[in-house]
């Protein structure tokens, strides 16, 4: 599969182009300036692809309707609860902005609220990181385009494709796209979460490792999925994110999955989704459950000695 230029990969919607950045940075005080950036649900692919000769980690998120929110206070004096104080990350990102831009910050405060949860999955970091570029863009009346966003990523993390508004083969080390789907599933997930909380940055060396031991499976799968995207064929697609589930196992095993396979007829799921490098795990359904579905659902799963939740996915 060929790569692909950022600038000819990137989705822009038609309210986002007639969108008017305002054009003065010196705001009134009091004036605040966001930026906002979706989160995952983990992913419905991870696995190796191959590039120049070696693996690298390759994915498909599954975007969710979840937000990390980035707020600048412009003429707020900084108090001891500044939102960056512990957001380590984004004061990365302001820094390789302003240097890039050749901008210098206006007085003001951060703050910042989030859907996503830490250490889950659900690309918490690399979201609160695009909101902070958002949020800058907000205040200096710049539109950041994908090939800038994706470079003050990788000097900063491992991350995945939550700043592009379509589905997309991403390679998260590098912050490479290597192929974008037309096609946009929306799938209905009924997930819970394990409870355990994983540091991604420290998972990089192991998967590679284990990418190796099992390389012609995974490529087998990544194949399969590829051309289910290109295809739109939502079965094959959460096939294909079940099997990449089943590979994960040797990685960062879910305590649950093998009870999910074996009652996933039973509750009528289309596939099975992890957060591969997370806590995050359920099922994926083409068609939304209703009322007695869900409720079945959620008994299972409170049996698990959880409590599941529902939201739908996509763009």
């Amino acid at each position: 599969m060929p790569s692909i230029d950022f600038a000819d990969s990137r989705s822009t919607p038609a309210a986002r182009r007639d969108f008017a950045w305002p054009t003065d940075p010196a705001s009134a005080p009091g004036t605040i300036s966001s930026g906002i950036c979706r989160g995952t649900l983990g992913e419905l692919i991870q696995g190796p692809y191959i590039s120049d000769g070696a693996a690298h980690i390759s994915l498909i998120s599954l975007p969710v309707k979840k937000y990390s929110c980035m707020h600048f206070t412009h003429g707020e004096r900084a108090g001891a609860d500044n939102a960056l104080a512990t957001k380590t990350k984004c004061q990365q990102a302001i820094g390789h902005y302003l240097a890039l831009h050749r901008k210098q910050l206006p007085p003001g405060t951060w703050n910042h609220d989030s859907e996503l949860l830490e250490g889950k999955g659900m690309a918490s970091s690399t979201a609160d990181i695009v909101a902070t570029i958002r949020c800058l863009d907000a205040i200096f009346g710049i539109e950041s385009p994908g090939e800038s966003i994706s470079a003050t990523l990788r000097a900063i993390e491992r991350s995945d494709s939550v700043f592009l508004d379509t589905y997309a083969l991403y390679l998260s080390g590098r912050q490479q796209v290597v192929q974008c789907f037309g096609s946009a599933p929306t799938f209905h997930a009924c997930y819970i979460d394990e409870g355990n909380r994983i540091d991604t940055e420290k998972t990089g060396a192991r998967l590679l490792a284990l990418y190796q031991e099992r390389l012609t499976p995974y490529t087998a799968n990544l194949d399969n999925a590829v051309d289910a995207f290109l295809r739109g064929d939502l079965a094959a697609i959460a096939a294909c994110a079940t099997v990449s589930a089943v590979l994960g196992q040797d990685a960062i095993p879910k305590r649950n999955l093998g009870v999910l396979l074996k009652n996933q007829a039973r509750y009528g799921a289309d596939g099975i989704f992890v957060a591969h490098t997370g806590s995050l795990a359920g099922y994926l359904y083409i068609h939304k459950p209703g009322p007695t579905q869900m409720g079945a659902l959620s008994s299972f799963f409170r049996g698990l000695g959880y409590q599941s939740r529902f939201v739908q996915t996509g763009f």
